[in-house]
């Protein structure tokens, strides 16, 4: 599945900001990402 442009420049925005932070390990941005997009998307489904 792909994400919409707009969506994908909000996650590159996250990402940037968790990277030039203290938190420098990738893989656990991601999951902070991906648990992010997944609670935003199950609150859309209920709202």
């Amino acid at each position: 599945m792909r994400l919409p442009p707009e969506e994908k420049s909000k996650i590159d925005a996250l990402l940037d900001r968790f990277l030039s932070s203290r938190q420098s390990n990738l893989l656990q941005s991601t999951e902070r990402i991906s648990y992010l997009i997944f609670m935003n998307r199950l609150e859309n489904m209920y709202y």
